[in-house]
């Protein structure tokens, strides 16, 4: 380094492997990372991008780095990204994260996956990459990631990422696809309550739930023990109703004993117009706890906007369902950096404005950007 501000963000790669070869090293591989972290923040969204960042801030990099030999190519910079070690790469984003995401409020934990659909690679017999990530809702960090296996699917993936976050004390909401018993059962011995999608993919389970709010409906068991809580939106043409609905866990409810703790059932019908035509959709889900409909409410909203905060992200300014990175571990690696940085926006409050607009902000002055690294 060439002055004592070394930024702190390098500590969090201090572990990390270097693939390369000692004798053939021309860059140091915190340098790459650097450059890679801070081009990203300031919009560059593929790696020749990420190159002419180095270039035209080199002056401002040689503050911070050493670079022996100057701004490495963009060939470089991918072989780096895609040789280094996704496992160890994502330990030292989760020891970062975990500094940030502390919290007296109980923290509500979203699991989701997103396939970037320009990473197949049909020449090599590759499909395109799928990632499933951990979201805090209230503070809308990413906490984690795992890559889905070839010839696998989230559900080998999810435990593998519950198993990298502390859970104790939180609320973890998943989708259809994580509707597993064991699944379940991990997130309570990890101290931590649940509300999972239920759809047809367990026998006879969305069956069981649908006919205990048919039964109510239809005036066969007693009213006084359903909680109920709506939610009307309107704004941008749109209106929107969503009526949340909970009920005790039914004692008829089959294998009731084999998904974990299960306390509450909830159906959430929500009312809306497209294109001025009346639609409804209706969604069940089961959960570790009570049935009270205002709390349930919050921990399903909070995971459908996991869409918006990031997938969309994502796609709409990290332009991450266009970027064909595909050798090795490029893709996986690449779209960790991306959350990284999304992680490092939300969290920011020195920049006012959109996730686009900070990221314009810190490439238009440098002083933006050394607040955004904490330097």
């Amino acid at each position: 380094m060439s002055d004592d501000r070394s930024p702190s963000i390098l500590l969090s790669f201090a572990s990390l492997p270097d693939p390369g070869i000692d004798r053939s090293k021309l860059h140091h591989l915190g340098d790459i990372i650097f450059i890679t972290l801070c081009a990203v923040l300031c919009g560059a969204n593929d790696l020749v991008s990420v190159q002419k960042f180095g270039q035209a801030r080199l002056n401002w990099l040689r503050r911070f780095l050493e670079l022996p030999n100057g701004i490495p190519s963009h060939d470089t910079f991918g072989r780096v990204i895609a040789a280094l070690d996704p496992h160890a790469f994502i330990d030292c984003f989760v020891c970062w994260v975990q500094s940030l995401a502390r919290s007296s409020q109980r923290m509500f934990i979203s699991i989701d996956g997103k396939t970037a659909r320009a990473s197949l690679d049909r020449a090599g017999s590759k499909g395109p990459l799928h990632v499933v990530s951990a979201w805090a809702t209230q503070s809308r960090l990413v906490l984690g990631q795992v890559a889905v296996e070839e010839k696998s699917n989230e559900i080998t993936a999810i435990p593998a990422l519950l198993e990298m976050l502390e859970l104790s004390g939180a609320v973890v909401s998943i989708d259809a696809m994580g509707c597993q018993k064991e699944i379940v059962a991990q997130v309570r011995a990890q101290g931590a309550d649940y509300v999972v999608t239920v759809k047809a993919n367990q026998e006879h389970l969305e069956e069981d739930i649908r006919q205990a709010f048919d039964r109510l409906d239809e005036g066969e068991r007693s009213r006084g023990r359903l909680s109920v809580f709506q939610t009307e939106d309107k704004g941008h043409g749109r209106e929107e109703t969503r009526r949340y609905e909970a009920l005790p866990v039914p004692r008829g409810l089959r294998n009731r004993g084999a998904w974990q703790d299960a306390r509450s059932i909830c159906r959430v019908i929500r009312l809306y117009k497209d294109r001025e035509k009346e639609c409804s959709e209706v969604r069940y889900f089961l959960s570790s706890l009570p049935a009270k409909a205002a709390q349930l409410a919050e921990v399903i909203r909070g995971h459908w906007g996991i869409e918006n905060g990031l997938h969309w992200v994502l796609d709409m300014y990290f332009a991450e369902d266009r970027n064909r990175s595909r050798k090795d571990h490029a893709a996986e690696n690449l779209a960790l950096l991306r959350r990284w940085v999304i992680s490092m926006l939300r969290n920011d409050t020195t920049l006012t404005g959109s996730i686009e607009k900070k990221r314009q902000q810190a490439g238009w002055n440098e002083v933006n950007l050394e607040k955004l690294l904490g330097i």
